[in-house]
């Protein structure tokens, strides 16, 4: 039987709340976080909205040379580590180093300070020709993603395997998959796996405004994040960060630790077909999906809730649910699924891991967050949703999905603890 993974710790930065306590009193109020952008003027782009994160990094105990080293998604993914490794209780000096790892995931990685740092050379655009005196000496930090996890590592004094994950919107599941794996094939006992990204700048806003992904709906942002919804017209833009500790069984059982849940299943396929387009079919994604429960030794009929990926754009939601419907069969129509995008945003890399931490509080308290405003569903997304409202019910096991561009699916199965694996 191969080594098996539980959460025992995590740390969360999302719009509208800082920390665990406020991510899911968010959730499970239904109520949403996207607002009007404040980081900058957004009113030359055709979308203006964003789900922002009130985060003070002075506050959250990061030096102030920390804070000029660092770009604002490796801040958040240092402060959530930290974060988590408080919350599991776990003694890492008490570890050898080289047992301990780190997986980040990041889509976009420090696209915040590059942006910053081009319009300081370039002079708000005005100069071709650019003065490298004027070069930020963190600017090799910024333009080398690998130093986002190293950071990470050095927080909290890990010399074990230290990976960065990008692949798209795919990434923050991708990133505790990996994790997962360096556990269970024996290289590590404790891993910090999670993902962060703040792209809320002008040129990745301008970005998806060109492909026309985000929704365009600024005269009302609390309630233009529409997934499943008849008249949903694109995801709005978010940042966040979510970090994990990760833990073989057996040494998070020695210790006593608290246990949120176990991973027991995940896989991922690419469809090789489009960078942005999907099939409707839902073949790929159903195959990451089936592919996550032969992994967990899970049953389609045992799955109690599906986290969606859920973004609102109309290809993505019509491919999911035909997703569901090929790989679940019969139990799709009794199984409830939502997506939390509709509540904090897209936030691309991050969100992934944003939306295993909401799994693994589903788990913990019995309650399955609610699809926001899903008022007019669609006739062609026809699964259960859990419209509006947060609904109790028992939960044994879970299944979390994501799609990203590219033509990544992933998917993970996570169990409420206690339960015993074949």
């Amino acid at each position: 039987m191969s080594r098996r993974v539980v959460i025992t710790g995590m740390g969360v930065r999302a719009p509208g709340g800082c920390g665990q306590k406020e991510f899911w009193d968010l959730l499970s109020s239904g109520r949403t976080a996207t607002r009007r952008i404040s980081f900058f003027d957004p009113s030359p782009h055709r979308s203006q909205i964003a789900g922002e994160c009130a985060f003070d990094p002075l506050a959250e105990g990061l030096s102030p040379r920390q804070v000029r080293r660092m770009d604002r998604a490796t801040q958040f993914a240092v402060v959530c580590a930290r974060e988590a490794v408080d919350d599991s209780g776990v003694d890492l000096t008490a570890l050898e180093p080289h047992r301990i790892g780190v997986t980040l995931g990041s889509a976009v990685a420090a696209a915040t300070s590059l942006e910053q740092e081009y319009v300081v050379l370039s002079d708000t655009g005005r100069n071709w020709l650019v003065d490298d005196s004027y070069l930020s000496p963190h600017m090799f930090d910024y333009l080398t993603p690998g130093v986002m996890p190293a950071e990470v590592a050095w927080a909290v004094g890990a010399e074990g395997p230290v990976t960065l994950v990008s692949d798209g919107c795919t990434s923050g599941i991708d990133a505790v998959g990996h994790a997962c794996e360096r556990i269970e094939d024996g290289s590590v006992d404790v891993v910090l796996a999670g993902a962060t990204d703040t792209p809320i700048t002008p040129i990745v806003v301008a970005c998806f405004d060109a492909i026309k992904a985000t929704t365009p709906r600024n005269d009302d942002p609390e309630h233009a994040s529409r997934p499943f919804d008849r008249t949903r017209n694109g995801f709005v833009l978010a940042e966040g960060a979510a970090m994990f500790v990760l833990e073989e069984y057996e040494h998070a059982r020695a210790r006593g630790a608290r246990v949120y849940a176990e991973i027991t299943g995940y896989a991922t396929r690419c469809n090789a077909y489009h960078m942005t387009g999907l099939r409707s079919d839902g073949r790929e994604m159903a195959a990451a999906i089936e592919a996550a429960l032969r992994a967990s030794r899970t049953d389609p009929g045992d799955v109690d809730y599906v986290n969606a990926h859920g973004s609102g754009t109309k290809q993505n939601d019509r491919h999911e649910t035909a997703a569901v419907r090929r790989s679940l069969g019969s139990r799709a129509d009794r199984v409830p699924v939502s997506s939390i995008k509709s509540m904090v945003g897209h936030s691309l890399g991050a969100i992934g891991s944003l939306e295993i931490a909401a799994c693994a509080l589903a788990l913990d308290h019995g309650l399955i967050p609610p699809t926001a405003n899903l008022h007019e569903p669609d006739p062609e997304c026809d699964l259960d949703y859990v419209p509006l409202v947060a609904r109790e019910q028992p939960l044994r096991t879970v299944l979390t999905i994501g799609s990203g561009f590219g033509g990544f699916q992933s998917a993970m199965v996570l169990r409420r603890p206690g339960g015993v694996r074949a």
